[in-house]
């Protein structure tokens, strides 16, 4: 049975109050007069966080053009000036660390522990994007078919304004972090974050601007994808998008008519391979971080487990009763270890989910029950065994905390198990011998594959790009591809008078033919 704090109080009022989310709602970029308004409800408790205007398609034009107004006086800026805002936004997240955690917590339901890992995050990507923006951005000599004849460099022009739609399951990082790479390359941002989770986007740009972004250089704007999300595909110069692989086909085919450029991080059925000769308690306690981590709930945790044959057992027995010993809470507080679902539609496809394995027949090994004593939206830390293919959860992602094991006869089935999806995002080995485990892991079709480790150390690796295969996204975040798409490459190449006269064929076509067979004859032989 899965332990449990104490049910939150109902006398204990959730933080941040009403004051506080009324105040950040006054900064999106819709006018609230005679505005329908759209409440956010707390998944801990059920409560009404607060509310926000509904945008329109006229709204998001509006703030298209007044960040585009603002942008270009930025992008003018020395790259080094828009760095410095970045670890000055570095700072302040970390000394208002409590507050942001408190809306994070009221808005998404994630447990405090998980909530901290956002401030890690954000704070690591300021200070990666603010050191490596100065050298990435520079312009940078290239070479040319006339070395020393000819002189050619690589600039990097700001795209415009950058078009971000943000999922509620990392309500800051997936808000955040994408526009941090966008802003310091010299872009305006106009953002939709989710209609579940905007108070913790607000804020975070809230402080950005006290580190000295100027007003008006991100817009956010609330509202229903159909309208908001659309009308930013319409009007923006770049778009980042995270979420389903539905929705992500969509945005990608309306990118597409526009002939703009996109980034998209989407869904995945990510899988652990567990090797025979691993440390058994080692490889439990990472499945339990990989597999509950966020409820589940994070694009690039376990839902799949395949343990070598002779392990199997073992390990599903000491990883159902790690599973089924995590602490639930619905306090803004440390202490619990899994926090709510997001939302009724998440509670309700979960709950599907495992319905439907043990009606066909799959073994419940912990888990299995929705929670509402603890609070409205929580569901147990569920481990499944058995599961079959004609089974809705084998290959649709579940994105909660709901995971199967399956044994394996060797490597090289598990590799073929792992691959056997239409996803490919993220992937983890946990093994004995690590040279083992990297031969495994180069073979697994994943953007991402960690070794010994679920998801945090590949995500962590800042100067190495990550994203999905296959079905689980397009574009890379992260590394310099992660500043460098949010800007146009320009080549700039000038000819020097030498380089004019042998390039001439105009005069002399059969001299012309000689010389740079000449030419092309000794260049093959120079250092490059």
């Amino acid at each position: 049975m899965t332990t449990t704090d104490s049910p939150a109080s109902s006398a204990t009022a959730l933080r941040p109050g009403r004051a506080e989310t009324d105040r950040l709602a006054a900064r999106v970029a819709v006018p609230g007069d005679g505005r329908e308004r759209a409440h956010v409800t707390s998944p801990l408790t059920g409560e009404v966080v607060g509310e926000v205007p509904i945008g329109t398609a006229a709204d998001v034009a509006d703030a298209v053009a007044r960040s585009r107004e603002v942008q270009q006086g930025w992008a003018a800026l020395p790259v080094r000036q828009r760095a410095a805002v970045l670890l000055r936004y570095h700072d302040l997240v970390l000394d208002r660390q409590d507050e942001l955690m408190d809306l994070i917590q009221a808005e998404n339901g994630k447990a405090r522990v998980w909530a901290f890992e956002e401030i890690l995050d954000q704070a690591v990507t300021a200070r990666y994007y603010a050191r490596l923006a100065p050298r990435a951005l520079k312009p940078h000599r290239r070479l040319s078919a006339l070395p020393g004849l000819v002189s050619t460099r690589e600039h990097h022009i700001p795209k415009g304004v950058i078009g971000v739609i943000s999922p509620w399951n990392y309500p800051l990082v997936l808000a955040v972090s994408d526009a941090l790479a966008a802003l310091v390359a010299g872009n305006g941002i106009v953002i939709k974050p989710d209609s579940q989770t905007p108070f913790t986007a607000l804020r975070a740009f809230e402080l950005l601007e006290e580190a000295g972004l100027p007003k008006g250089l991100v817009q956010v704007v609330t509202g229903p994808g159909r309208s908001v999300g659309t009308a930013i595909i319409e009007a923006a110069d770049y778009m980042m998008f995270t979420g389903s692989t539905a929705t992500g086909r969509t945005v990608a085919r309306q990118a597409g008519e526009r002939l703009i450029g996109m980034s998209a991080e989407l869904g995945g059925k990510n899988a652990m391979v567990v090797t025979g000769d691993v440390e058994l308690e080692r490889a439990v306690e990472g499945a339990v971080v990989a597999s509950f981590a966020n409820t589940g709930q994070l694009c690039i945790s376990i839902e799949r487990i395949y343990v070598e044959a002779p392990l199997a057992e073992a390990f599903t027995d000491a990883f159902g009763a790690r599973a089924g010993a995590l602490r639930l809470g619905a306090e803004q507080a440390y202490g619990p270890e899994v926090g709510a679902l997001a939302s009724a539609a998440q509670l309700d496809k979960v709950r599907a989910h495992v319905e439907d394995a043990v009606a066909k027949g799959a073994r419940l090994v912990t888990g299995g029950h929705h929670r509402p004593d603890i609070g409205p939206l929580f569901y147990e830390p569920t481990v499944l065994t058995d599961v079959t293919p004609d089974m809705e959860l084998y290959r649709d992602e579940t994105f909660g905390p709901v995971v199967a094991v399956y044994p394996v006869a060797s490597d090289d089935e598990a590799v073929a198990q792992v691959n056997d999806s239409e996803y490919g995002l993220n992937a983890s080995v946990y093994c004995g011998d690590t040279s083992r485990g990297r031969a495994i892991a180069e073979r697994i079709q994943a953007g991402t594959v960690n070794v010994n480790d679920g998801y945090s150390s590949a995500w962590a690796s800042l100067d190495a790009p990550m994203g999905g295969m296959k079905a689980s996204g397009v574009g890379r975040r992260h590394g310099r591809e992660g500043l460098l798409k949010y800007t146009e490459s320009q080549t700039v190449a000038v000819r020097s008078r030498l380089a004019e006269k042998l390039q001439d064929p105009t005069g002399d076509p059969a001299g012309y033919a000689r010389r740079f067979t000449a030419i092309l004859r000794k260049a093959k032989h120079l250092p490059r």
